[in-house]
């Protein structure tokens, strides 16, 4: 006999979990609406590309959390919001300015922008709608660059973040940026809590040895 398909309804969440996601997204769109006023304020004032850039960098991820799916895995842990939160929040309380000169050549400022930004959104092309600031299983991907490290979103954010600084140096940013880098690895590892009580999310850990650096983490 051939296979027949059914289609299953869906589950409706229970109403804590729907209250949760909408609590972050209302937090992600309200720490974005701040940044994006200062960056086209900025941009306005002094239109440049790397400006440009920092908006396109911060912009991509935003669409996705406020267009992916729900889930019930949504970790209810206040560390997790607190760190999830935080790592999201440092990177746009940068300062746009060009108005000093890059440490090293705009060029190769712009190239490792451009890499780290082509290397989240390979990362997120293979997500989709399973992206999110809070630690969640929203299903495990395996596909593209996580062949190569567990959490390329993260490191295509560092690189990003590395020409960013390059380009725009202040010690403001290096705070912000070096925070941000140091809330990324606390996140990696909490959100792997949250993974590793999936089997299947173990069974890639296992294949896929590093988390954000080949060789070093």
């Amino acid at each position: 006999m051939p296979k027949i398909d059914t289609v299953r309804a869906p589950i409706a969440l229970p109403s804590k979990f729907i209250l949760l996601d909408l609590t972050e997204r209302v937090i992600v769109v309200s720490l974005f609406g701040h940044f994006a006023y200062g960056v086209i304020r900025q941009y306005t004032g002094a239109p440049n590309i790397i400006t440009a850039l920092l908006f396109a960098a911060e912009f991509i991820p935003f669409v996705l959390i406020v267009l992916r799916a729900s889930s019930r895995s949504l970790s209810q842990n206040p560390l997790d919001w607190l760190f999830g939160i935080a790592g999201t929040a440092f990177p746009l309380l940068i300062s746009p300015t060009v108005a000093v000169e890059p440490l090293i050549p705009r060029a190769i400022c712009l190239t490792l922008v451009l890499v780290g930004m082509c290397v989240q959104i390979s990362a997120k092309i293979v997500l989709g709608s399973s992206f999110g600031i809070i630690a969640a299983n929203r299903g495990i991907k395996i596909l593209g660059p996580y062949r190569v490290i567990r959490h390329p979103m993260y490191a295509g954010y560092t690189l990003t973040h590395i020409g960013l600084w390059l380009a725009m140096p202040s010690l403001r940013n290096a705070i912000l940026y070096g925070c941000a880098l140091a809330l990324q690895i606390v996140r990696i590892r909490r959100e792997e809590r949250v993974l590793n009580l999936d089997p299947a999310y173990r069974n890639f850990a296992s294949q896929v040895r590093y988390r954000l650096l080949p060789g070093l983490f």
